[in-house]
């Protein structure tokens, strides 16, 4: 079992408005760069009086002298070093480089370093930071969702808003009553206009953004309430706090078209694979389940593929890899605090790594082979990975609390973080990738396509 809600305080200082940016006062890199200290223990202050004094008479004012005394006045300063033209040292000179390497190697790999791709910049700190007021503190839930149409939606106690991220612009899209709320997760469709809405009374919401209006809510399925989400064109999977995970397609009357049952504790995580076939679900049960959707049967639960036991803690972080169709990340919780990995056709666990905080989210790179992780006690961190190798490109800190969601936009190169305290950031994590000239992707079937012939 992993930590999981914890009780905010009773007293908020001040009112705030959800998804204002906060301005806050930075220290500019280059202050204080217009100071040059000399070093003391370089400098030769004999030679400086000279040369201030004496030195400087000759120069101004040069006296006619015969060649034999101009030839030995010559030999003099360069014996004494007097020749030197600077009188304050700013650092010691550096020690003359010894050659250990023959130069035809050298020659060789100074060829290569001109080829090699430079070393990207990963920025330590957001690029923006936006207020989350009541965002819900709860490990197993997941309240950030950014859809294909760049639009980001994030879940604040009862209300759904979206954030238009072309423009900045925030929209409320639903308010539950208490009765039925908090909201406990939210998801968009592969289309980017359409969202599902799980909530904390066991139900599921259709929304249709475009228009502002509910479509339909899928009831009876769940018997407490619906933490995690997870599309497959148009069948939305649901996971609950019952355990149960379903499959439900959206554009028939009766939804519910499979049922999968392995887990015994809250599904908190729940992944397709790229490619449709694979399913990917975590629990509190600390049991990560592989299904195939090609095994899927609509009259009994369908069978598990793989029942993957490694975790210690619970199972909520899951990234299908974007680059490698059957290999998926997974992360435990406090008592875990592991990333593994799997290959999800044999069920083989092929690495492990000891992160030494809470997993809460992951997330891979779609130009790049690395891996984010975000994390919760008790660093709070961003941790960018290079895959396979597992070696730290860099941490990001600015979260005072853990770092409890995680959602990616679309081109790849941002990423948004919502954290326990109640902050909104987001994050240049990815870089931005080489302009490439690819083939157009195929269009996407309208997942509500038949939506009107519901009754």
């Amino acid at each position: 079992m992993d930590s999981g809600s914890l009780s905010s305080p009773a007293v908020k200082i001040g009112s705030r408005c959800p998804l204002q940016e906060q301005f806050l006062q930075r220290k500019s890199s280059k202050e204080n760069l217009d100071r040059f200290i000399p070093n003391r223990s370089a400098m030769d202050f004999d030679y400086a009086h000279y040369m201030l004094t004496e030195g400087a008479k000759g120069k101004e004012n040069p006296v006619v002298c015969s060649p034999s005394r101009e030839a030995y006045r010559k030999l003099l300063a360069e014996s004494l070093n007097m020749n030197r033209t600077r009188i304050l040292a700013f650092k010691n000179k550096p020690p003359t480089p010894v050659d250990l390497i023959p130069h035809e190697i050298t020659s060789s790999t100074h060829q290569q370093d001109r080829t090699a791709k430079p070393r990207r910049i990963i920025p330590q700190t957001s690029e923006r930071t936006l207020d989350a007021p009541d965002l819900v503190d709860d490990y197993y839930l997941n309240l950030l969702d950014w859809g294909s149409a760049n639009v980001l939606a994030i879940a604040l106690g009862n209300t759904v808003y979206l954030w238009d991220a072309s423009n900045g612009s925030t929209s409320e899209l639903v308010t539950v009553d208490d009765e039925n709320g908090p909201i406990t997760s939210v998801s968009w469709a592969p289309d980017g206009r359409h969202i599902a809405v799980g909530l904390n009374n066991s139900e599921v919401q259709l929304w249709d953004t475009a228009s502002d209006k509910q479509l339909r809510t899928l009831r009876g399925g769940h018997r407490q309430r619906v933490g995690s989400l997870a599309w497959n064109n148009h069948i939305l999977t649901t996971g609950g706090m019952d355990g149960r995970i379903l499959n439900n397609d959206v554009r028939i009357r009766s939804p519910i078209v499979e049922t999968y049952r392995g887990h015994e504790q809250e599904v908190c995580g729940l992944k397709w694979s790229a490619s449709g076939q694979q399913l990917a679900s975590g629990g509190n049960d600390n049991l990560l389940y592989i299904w195939d959707r090609g095994t899927a049967s609509s009259s009994s639960p369908t069978q598990w593929l793989h029942r993957l036991e490694d975790h210690t803690s619970a199972v909520k972080a899951l990234a299908w890899c974007p680059f490698q169709g059957n290999l998926l990340a997974t992360g435990g919780g406090s008592g875990d605090r592991s990333i593994k990995f799997w290959n999800t056709h044999t069920g083989a666990c092929l690495n492990s790594v000891d992160t030494g905080s809470q997993v809460c989210s992951l997330l891979w790179n779609k130009n790049e082979r690395e891996l984010l992780s975000s994390h919760g006690f008790t660093q709070n961190q961003l941790t960018l990975w290079k895959y396979p190798s597992m070696v730290k490109m860099g941490e990001l800190n600015g979260h005072t609390s853990r770092v409890l969601y995680m959602a990616q936009s679309p081109d790849g190169c941002t990423v948004a973080t919502a954290a326990a305290d109640e902050t909104l950031r987001f994050w240049n994590a990815f870089g931005t990738p080489e302009v490439v000239a690819k083939a157009a992707p195929k269009a996407r079937a309208e997942p509500f396509s038949h939506m009107n012939h519901i009754r």
